[in-house]
């Protein structure tokens, strides 16, 4: 699968038995291109890891290059945020659709390194999305970014995602966590450890978040075995996501073109994921 037309048409194929041809309603002007095969475009990009558009308009055939300008198709792709997202969630319930236990975590996305954080100013357009300063305790590392919330099944496939600022700490994503699970199983690492937040999930949802606890506490008792192998799920896709798509490699200069970029990359996983 290492020609872009062949797999930009398998790619394609499935997202037409699942979205419509049509993604956005109004146009002012008939596109060559439809939104659907400017999806199709970019999970293929994603998926064969070709990070930069210019390389990517190189590679293209005269079928798609003559359709739609650079310009153009960075414009839409950004415009079709909210569309991939669509397409991941629809993917999502074919496959998580009976799931009754699922793995929550967080990595780190960096948007440039701490030394230059001071006068960088990509993502600071506006207030609500200015990246700052925070530390992952699993790699024992300060980082300048925001971070990767994200809820997967046993299965391996993401079910939620959402991303913050580095500084907000893990806990705070089960409040958005409630909002789209119920009745089932989350297991997560030290960093979901709150007796507060385990009661309201349980009592509002009926979740009931499994968390390692801490030697030091009053009532310690050693996790479950199996917990621990499952979790493991979550730190592969995390690990598939860095090597495979490149998700800590950044060009975007605005927020809504970083959010874009992640989208897309998970969403290629997914679609990998649903043709495997």
């Amino acid at each position: 699968m290492n020609n872009l037309y062949a797999n930009y048409e398998i790619i394609l194929e499935v997202l037409r038995k699942i979205s419509s041809a049509t993604l956005l309603t109004y146009q002012r002007r008939k596109l060559q291109l439809k939104g659907l095969e400017v999806v199709s475009l970019v999970l293929t990009a994603e998926f064969m890891g070709i990070d930069s558009e210019n390389y990517l308009f190189k590679q293209l055939p005269a079928s798609i290059y003559k359709k739609i300008e650079r310009s153009d198709y960075n414009r839409r792709k950004r415009k079709l945020c909210a569309a991939i997202n669509d397409i991941r969630l629809k993917l999502a319930q074919k496959f998580n659709q009976f799931e009754e236990c699922f793995i929550v975590d967080s990595m780190p996305l960096e948007v440039c390194k701490i030394a230059r954080s001071s006068r960088s100013k990509i993502c600071k357009e506006q207030d609500y999305c200015t990246p700052n300063r925070g530390f992952c305790a699993s790699q024992q590392m300060s980082f300048y970014g925001y971070k990767l919330h994200a809820v997967c099944s046993l299965s391996g496939v993401f079910q939620s995602i959402d991303i913050n600022p580095a500084s907000v700490h893990d806990i705070r994503y089960m409040k958005d966590v409630k909002l789209q699970l119920s009745d089932c199983v989350s297991l997560g690492d030290k960093g979901y450890l709150s007796s507060e937040v385990q009661i309201d999930l349980f009592k509002s949802v009926n979740i009931k978040l499994e968390t390692p606890k801490r030697v030091n506490q009053k009532d310690y008792k050693p996790q479950f075995y199996l917990f621990k192998k499952y979790r493991k799920g979550i730190e592969t896709l995390f690990s598939q996501l860095c090597d495979q798509f490149m998700i800590r490699r950044n060009y975007a200069k605005t927020f809504e073109g970083f959010k874009t970029r992640i989208l897309a990359k998970i969403t290629a996983l997914t679609v990998v994921q649903f043709i495997n």
